[in-house]
């Protein structure tokens, strides 16, 4: 498929952007402590540069001085940090891409702490339970705060930046006096609409005063607060309109204020440009470019949002992250080798809050973008034992550093417990992960054997130089009476379709496994109950996906026994303790699932040692986890060989 929309040039008032390709701003914690860019900030953003993207925007750039949300945030209310920022310019510039960066203060969801001052919001409402209460900004702090602005946007031009974006998004400083939600003033910047944009023109007017004509200046605005009381999509076209008559010169629409982050960064079961229709009665009330986001992950329904005029630029967000040459593959018509974003929130939204550096599941190499991969110095012989999503990355990573390497899987499909992981609903792109995995071995020449168990003895007859053991996780069996009758069907062989399932299910475990299991049985209406140990079912599930989840219980009138410690299994329920030491049964069920998690499953790396000395261990067989921690450890594995 074409995508000729998408490399269309554009024009935003003085800037001129080669596609319609957009890396969005986020928060990736690459920064130095001093609020520089770091070496690691320079080679992240020049690789999406190269990687084809047309305009890419900076993570959310302080502002203020005593706003500083996270201790890497990059900051810009002083001069010393401008250099810094032009190492980021000139390589986005060297490789053909727009620079922009996103001026913010993050207002009440600000971070006293970090900032080393107290918060500043609109009025003194907290963002969500646990947050610092702002300070209410006085009416003539007001002025001094539209000065600051200006004066950042002044220091990236002096960075040699294209454009700045003005964040008015999620509820931070700027979108807490948009909101009647958040804006209860009495001053002229509360009340009515144009008092509560008045702060906001305030701030274009001295941004377009201090940049002099010579950037494109955007701002960031929500579609919809999602939040009872504040802006909906109408209020947003409204809000819309009225900043392009301030002068503005494109907008990026986003969604949602943090109290919903199923929409600021939305889950697996979430489809792709879920906010497209909002974005698109946005579109219609201006003339300016509107740039749309929201968990676009392939070019083929942004090339249709521009064909038809519903948004003018499509911003990848972590879609960048898992792969940043999208728009170089999208270009050759190669999606095949394209490394997919699965909306797995493992590694780059929990990262962000803890001030980590971000790293991705399904992209390794984020956050290394500053230690290229380099060749091995000496060529080796490498047998990987297991051809779940551990092994198959460890293998290509080591081919791709020159290696000779043999991949061997037991079974006949590759893929591990994480292709299962693929068939809950909603769950589906988590296939394009192991499809592109097995796609980039078979590109880099490794020689996969399916149907093999490796042994010590085919090792001695391969003779391999190095060794890595990524045998993954089996079903966790613990020793409880009647688990290992034959009747009890594991929640694997469930979702693999091995076994026949009734129409009245228990399934035993309420973690995300068995949760998962749940609602792919509920939802092809089978009468389903969860039984789990702990006090709640899902405790283990990262929030955003656990919000969706919740919603298919509650709708398919999924039943829940918690704080059950299970002693006995029955072919048709079991019996169980609760705390207080009483014992009961649940029976009459047609089927018994049985899905507690994984244990780990290595039975040969100690004897392999004896063979190999050169032998390694990583992912789900050292120990059962997340499949971030599996592609983390073969990364890390691979580049020791």
């Amino acid at each position: 498929m074409k995508f000729e929309s998408m490399f269309q040039p554009i024009q935003i008032g003085p800037m001129t952007v080669k596609n319609r390709f957009v890396v969005p701003p986020m928060g990736n914690n690459f920064a130095n402590t001093d609020g520089t860019m770091s070496d690691q900030s320079v080679a992240y953003y020049e690789a999406r540069a190269k990687g084809g993207f047309g305009l890419i925007v900076c993570e959310s750039t302080v502002v203020h001085k005593g706003a500083k949300g996270g201790p890497r945030k990059p900051c810009l209310y002083d001069d010393s940090t401008i250099e810094s920022f032009r190492r980021v310019a000139d390589a986005c510039h060297a490789a053909g891409a727009k620079i922009s960066m996103q001026l913010q203060n993050a207002g009440p969801d600000g971070n006293a702490k970090n900032a080393g001052a107290p918060i500043k919001a609109a009025s003194a409402i907290t963002s969500k339970c646990g947050s610092d209460i702002p300070e209410p900004v006085s009416t003539e702090q007001v002025y001094e705060l539209v000065k600051g602005y200006g004066a950042a946007a002044r220091r990236a031009m002096e960075a040699g930046f294209d454009a700045v974006e003005i964040h008015m998004a999620h509820g931070y400083l700027v979108s807490s006096f948009i909101s009647p939600r958040t804006n209860k003033r009495v001053d002229e910047f509360g009340g009515y609409f144009e008092n509560r944009m008045r702060f906001p023109r305030l701030i274009v007017e001295e941004v377009k005063k201090a940049t002099e004509g010579r950037l494109a200046v955007l701002a960031r605005i929500n579609s919809s607060d999602e939040m009872p009381g504040g802006l909906d999509v109408h209020d947003s076209a409204v809000v819309a309109a009225y900043l392009e008559q301030c002068g503005i010169d494109g907008l990026h629409v986003s969604r949602a204020v943090h109290l919903r982050d199923e929409f600021m960064w939305a889950p697996t079961v979430t489809h792709a440009g879920f906010s497209a229709e909002q974005v698109e009665q946005i579109k219609r009330a201006v003339s300016i470019p509107v740039i749309t986001v929201g968990r676009y992950t392939e070019p083929q329904f942004a090339d249709l949002m521009v064909k038809e005029g519903k948004a003018d630029m499509v911003a990848f967000g972590r879609q960048s992250l898992a792969d940043p040459e999208l728009p170089n593959k999208a270009a050759k018509d190669d999606m095949e080798a394209l490394n997919p974003c699965i909306a797995c929130l493992q590694g780059c939204v929990p990262n962000m809050y803890k001030g980590e550096p971000l790293c991705c599941l399904t992209n390794p190499f984020l956050g290394h973008e500053s230690q290229p991969l380099k060749k091995a110095e000496t060529p080796k012989k490498v047998l990987v034992a297991g051809g779940g999503v551990g092994g198959m990355c460890a293998a290509f990573i080591c081919a791709e550093r020159g290696h000779q390497v043999s991949l061997y899987e037991q079974s006949d499909v590759l893929g591990g417990n994480m292709r299962l992981a693929a068939y809950p609903p909603g769950k589906g792109d988590i296939s394009n992960m192991v499809r592109s995995y097995i796609a980039r071995c078979e590109r880099d020449g490794v020689d996969i054997h399916m149907n093999t168990e490796v042994t010590t003895d085919l090792i001695k007859a391969e003779k391999p130089d190095a060794v890595i053991i990524a045998s993954g996780s089996r079903t966790l069996i613990l020793p409880i009476a009647g688990i290992d009758d034959p009747a009890i069907v594991h929640g694997s062989d469930c979702l693999d379709g091995k076994r026949p399932i009734g129409r009245k299910v228990l399934v035993v475990g309420g973690g995300m496994v068995g949760c998962e299991t749940a609602e792919f049985l509920a939802e092809k209406l089978h009468d389903v109950t969860v039984i789990e140990f702990r006090d709640t079912v899902g405790a283990d599930i990262i929030h955003e996906h656990r919000v969706y989840l919740m919603e298919s219980f509650e709708k398919y009138g999924v039943k829940e026994i918690t704080g059950a410690k299970v002693c006995q299994f029955y072919p048709d329920g079991v019996a169980y303790e609760t705390a207080d030491g009483k014992r009961h049964e649940t029976r009459g069920y047609d089927t018994v699932v049985l899905s507690m998690g994984y244990r780990s499953h290595d039975t040969l790396s100690e004897a392999v040692k004896e063979i190999i000395p050169e032998t390694y261990v990583c992912g789900d067989a050292i120990r059962a986890r997340r499949a971030l921690d599996a592609t983390k450890e073969a990364y890390e594995v691979a580049i020791q060989i």
